[in-house]
C-alpha cells in the first residue's frame, strides 16, 4: 500500500497515470493484428491512412457477437472506475456510434451520438473532425441543455484516438456553454496518442481509457506500400432486377437525440425480435446484415439475434469513407462498391468486400423517398450473386 498524502502534485499525477496504465494492461487482450489494419485513404491530404478495425463491424464483415464482445470489454474498463457517477456518453459518427451505444447500455448511462445528418428545429454545437473525409460534425445542444445539471461526467467514445484534438475542441465548447459542468473522460478501442498529447490530457484533467495502445510511426509508410489494385465498382442506381422484401417496424429510438442507453438497447432488441419473427431464419443459414452509415448499432443487435438462431451471421455498414482497395493479402479491403446514400441521393457512400450469402438483410432508419440509394445497394448485392434480399425499415411509428 502506498501513502499518497505526502506526494507532490507531479508525483501524484505520475502515480495515477501509472495505475491507469496498469489497469489497462490487465484488461482483455486484443492484438494489433486484430484491431488495427492500416488502409490508404483516397484523396485525403490531411492524413493518408485510415486504421480499419477488423472486429468493429463497419468496413469489414464480422460476426456481430465478436463486435459486441469487444465493445463490452471497453465498457468493463469503465464500469468500476465510474460506479456511482451520473454519466453521459457521446459516441462519434460514423464509426463509433455502435460502440457508444453498447457501452452506454452496459453502464446504464445517458447516450447521444454526434451526427452529420440534418435534424429539424434543433440548435447544434458545431465542430470539425479535421482528418476525416466528411469533417463537419454536430451535436444537439437542446438535449444537452436539459440534462447537464444532472450529469457528473461526460465520456466521449471513439473507435480510435490519435491526437485527441477533436474531443478537446468539444470540451471547450461545452465548458463555455455550461460553466462549472461535469468532469470529462475519453474511451476508445484504440489509442495512438503520442506522449505529449497524453500529457496535455492529464494536465487538463481528462481521463483516458483504451483497449489497445497503437503506435502510428509506421502507418504512413505502410499505407504508401498499398498498390491500390483492388476492384472498384461504379454506382448503378437503376431499377434492380431483384425486388426485395420490405418490412416496416415501429418504435425507433434515434440516438442522434438524447436517449437512455438501456432503453435504446431494449428498443433495438424489440425491433430485432419482430424482424426475426418475420424472417424465420433457419439453422445453418448464412446471413449478412447491413447497417447504413451512422445507423450501425441496431443492425449489430439484429445480427447478433440472428446469429443465435442460425449460427453464422456477418454484419457491416455502408460508409462515407472512400478507401483504396488492394489485392494484397495483408491489406484489409479488396473490393469496393460505390453507392448513393439512402439519406441523400447527392451523397456518395461505399460498401466493401461483399460476397454471396443465403440471405441479406439491410436495416435502416432512412426515409423511403431516396430510391436511388436503395437501388444502388440492391444492385451491388445482386452483382455478387445475392437473390434473397430484405429491407427492414425501423420507423418512429
Amino acid at each position: 500500500v502506498i501513502s499518497l498524502a505526502f506526494l507532490s502534485y507531479e508525483k501524484l499525477e505520475a502515480y495515477f497515470v501509472k495505475e491507469l496504465q496498469r489497469k489497462q494492461t490487465e484488461s482483455v487482450k486484443y492484438t494489433e493484428q486484430e484491431l488495427a489494419a492500416v488502409a490508404k485513404r483516397e484523396n485525403n491530404k490531411k492524413r493518408s491512412y485510415l486504421v480499419v478495425n477488423r472486429l468493429q463491424g463497419k468496413h469489414v464483415p464480422v460476426s456481430p457477437g465478436k463486435a459486441l464482445r469487444m465493445f463490452g470489454s471497453l465498457a468493463e474498463l469503465l464500469l468500476e472506475e465510474y460506479r456511482g457517477e451520473r454519466l453521459l456518453l457521446i459516441g462519434f459518427a460514423e464509426t463509433a456510434t455502435a460502440i457508444g451505444a453498447a457501452v452506454a447500455e452496459k453502464l446504464g448511462a445517458l447516450y447521444i451520438q454526434t451526427t452529420r445528418e440534418q435534424i429539424q428545429d434543433v440548435e447544434y454545437f458545431y465542430f470539425s473532425e479535421q482528418h476525416s473525409h466528411a469533417t463537419e460534425q454536430k451535436l444537439v445542444k437542446d438535449d444537452l441543455d436539459r440534462v447537464m445539471e444532472r450529469v457528473d461526467r461526460i465520456i466521449f467514445i471513439e473507435d480510435e484516438i490519435t491526437t485527441g484534438n477533436t474531443i478537446r475542441n468539444i470540451i471547450e465548447l461545452l465548458k463555455k456553454a455550461y460553466p462549472g459542468c461535469a468532469g470529462f473522460s475519453a474511451a476508445s478501442l484504440l489509442n495512438g496518442m503520442a506522449k505529449t498529447y497524453q500529457e496535455e490530457y492529464a494536465k487538463s484533467g481528462i481521463r483516458l481509457h483504451w483497449l489497445l495502445r497503437t503506435c502510428h510511426d509506421s502507418y504512413e509508410e505502410r499505407a504508401a506500400d498499398c498498390r491500390g489494385d483492388g476492384i472498384c465498382h461504379g454506382c448503378d442506381s437503376s431499377l434492380p432486377a431483384v425486388v426485395p422484401e420490405e418490412y416496416r417496424i415501429s418504435g425507433c429510438r434515434d440516438a442522434r437525440r438524447l436517449t437512455d442507453g438501456t432503453l435504446y438497447k431494449t428498443a433495438c432488441r424489440q425491433m430485432g425480435r419482430e424482424a426475426v419473427e418475420r424472417l424465420q431464419p433457419v439453422r445453418g443459414e448464412r446471413i449478412l446484415v447491413i447497417g447504413t452509415e451512422e445507423f450501425m448499432y441496431p443492425a449489430l443487435v439484429l445480427a447478433s439475434m440472428l446469429e443465435e438462431k442460425t449460427g453464422w451471421v456477418r454484419c457491416h455498414s455502408t460508409t462515407r469513407s472512400p478507401i483504396l482497395v488492394s489485392s494484397e493479402a495483408w491489406y484489409p479491403l479488396h473490393e469496393r462498391y460505390e453507392l448513393r446514400s439512402l439519406y441523400d441521393r447527392q451523397r456518395t457512400t461505399f460498401l466493401y468486400d461483399l460476397s454471396a450469402y443465403d440471405r441479406v438483410c439491410m436495416v435502416t432508419d432512412a426515409g423511403e423517398e431516396e430510391k436511388e440509394g436503395l437501388y444502388s445497394l440492391i444492385n451491388a448485392l445482386v452483382s455478387c450473386g445475392n437473390e434473397r434480399i430484405c429491407v427492414i425499415r425501423w420507423c418512429q411509428a
